[in-house]
């Protein structure tokens, strides 16, 4: 159970301490690096660039102990019904084998019926199959796009499109690089009702009809909780892969929803992927307080939004392989963590998730970094480099890449004065983390997206939020379905106008 008035205490604590320079913290601390970096599945986080010393540290142990965290966690691994305003668990963890023991045994179910299914379309039994069309939309769709971009780029296996917007350019982009013929249309969604997804789905079986396919459902596979909608709409029992209902959208990718994934890397490397991520739960289970990566990682978001107010947070991918990091870190923490409400349905005395955006290393260095260095805002940093390069040119290029990484966090923490001309000066004592991945393996990868999962996890448990529904998506697709029926009345006159201007 929570502590409310210790909890409050520990916040008072932490607002109490006054705000280290980090370029002191380093000369005054011998032992600080050690202190501050942890290595785990060939992951290195380190956390010494930050403004938390050992007595803040202190506090954030007490307040995780005042938030029952060790609680929460058990909880969560239990299958309780831990997301409150929906009555479900919270089971994406007993996808790859680390949860409730019956949990664990239906994932593996759906897993060897997947494998099944991967093994079927490599033989050839749903023909000659050198395409994959995956329309899904949020979870359901950037999940498996980061996965494939990070691992699969070079498309050796399957040449794969993920198509979430529900603009017809991006499906019209696809359908012109694939042969219908040839193409295995993927549907991902957990009600099989999403709007977007299934208008394009829709619009994918009419490609392959007018180009002559004898059978278009005959190559559709359904990514689903709900078998019985996909029937329903055409999809023959056999090529639906099921997911629990515990299992939600931003942290579906270890289930169904990662077939597209499991295609293009093949059955070895997804199931490296699931390994990674589970001995990164292990780690997050049963590591001490003190060195838990993700809890570690929520301390700092937590220090930085609401002792410092710092009201966003950008992450920077120094590696092609992960560019699309950023994006999928945005809808896991911001529609995780975005709320005005306790879990408990009483208003959240604080901010909550800070402001998630980033870019790709070297190409926003060249963007945004002038903001980070010299401008008013004081920015949070995250740095995520590879020690392997991912090309096979001249090693110049990767050695260029990880010196600018290394380069600028240094430069953000250190600064440099220059009384005679202010333009050229940087006031430095600015925060940044760096995770540094020893090769961008399935098996990392699984690791490092698990935990951003469990960050985002303790995060709300320190917020005493409930991370695991996201009510906030729901009202404007209300409205939108008003307009589609009812057209432009009802509605404020900007937004009468805009649809009479553009609808007619």
């Amino acid at each position: 159970m929570a502590d409310t008035s210790k909890i409050a205490a520990c916040w008072d604590a932490l607002k109490a301490l006054p705000v280290p320079d980090l370029r002191r913290l380093f000369a005054d601390e011998p032992a600080r690096l050690a202190d501050h970096v942890i290595e785990e599945s060939g992951l290195r986080f380190d956390f010494s660039k930050t403004h938390l010393t050992a007595q803040s540290l202190g506090s954030f142990i007490d307040l995780a102990q005042a938030t029952d965290f060790a609680g929460r966690r058990a909880a969560m691994f239990a299958g309780e019904a831990i997301n409150v305003t929906e009555g479900r668990a919270v089971e994406h963890t007993a996808e790859r084998g680390e949860g409730k023991a019956e949990s664990v045994a239906t994932a593996a179910g759906h897993k060897a019926r997947m494998r099944t299914l991967v093994d079927v379309i490599e033989a050839g039994a749903l023909g000659d199959i050198r395409h994959v069309l995956h329309v899904g939309i949020g979870g359901s769709a950037l999940g498996p796009d980061l996965l494939i971009d990070a691992l699969a780029r070079a498309g050796e296996r399957y040449d794969v499109a993920i198509v979430s917007n529900v603009d017809g350019v991006a499906l019209e982009e696809a359908m012109d690089r694939f042969d219908p013929h040839r193409t295995l249309l993927v549907i991902a969604s957990k009600t099989f009702t999403t709007t977007e997804t299934m208008l394009n789905a829709n619009s994918a079986i009419d490609w392959m009809t007018q180009a002559g396919v004898d059978d278009p459902y005959g190559q559709v596979i359904a990514l689903t909780a709900a078998p019985d909608k996909a029937i329903e709409w055409g999809v023959d029992e056999t090529r639906i892969l099921g997911f629990s209902e515990s299992v939600g959208g931003r942290y579906s990718l270890w289930s169904s929803i990662g077939f597209p994934a499991a295609l293009a890397l093949g059955w070895d490397g997804f199931e490296a992927l699931l390994e990674g991520a589970a001995a990164m739960d292990r780690h997050f289970r049963h590591a001490d307080l003190m060195f838990n990566a993700p809890l570690r990682a929520a301390f700092i978001d937590q220090y930085y939004a609401r002792v410092m107010g710092c009201q966003t947070r950008a992450v920077f991918a120094y590696d092609e392989r992960l560019r699309l990091l950023p994006a999928y870190l945005q809808q896991l923490e911001m529609e995780s963590n975005g709320k005005a409400v306790k879990a408990d349905g009483t208003p959240v005395d604080g901010p909550t998730a800070a402001i998630t955006w980033g870019g790709v290393g070297t190409d926003a260095q060249h963007a945004v970094f002038q903001l980070l260095h010299q401008g008013t805002h004081v920015v949070p940093v995250e740095f995520v480099a590879v020690t392997e390069a991912g090309d096979t040119l001249d090693p110049a290029h990767h050695q260029t890449l990880l010196v600018n990484c290394f380069g600028q966090g240094a430069a953000l923490m250190q600064g440099r004065e220059n009384p005679a001309d202010p333009a050229r000066a940087y006031p430095g004592n600015r925060p940044s983390t760096t995770i540094l991945i020893d090769a961008l393996t399935p098996h990392a990868l699984g690791a490092l997206i698990a935990f951003y999962e469990h960050r985002t996890f303790a995060n709300g448990i320190l917020m005493e939020i409930n991370s695991f529904d996201q009510f906030g998506v729901e009202l404007g697709k209300e409205i939108a379905k008003s307009i589609e029926k009812n057209g432009a009345q009802g509605f404020d006159a900007s937004t009468m106008a805009l649809i009479e201007r553009a609808l007619g």
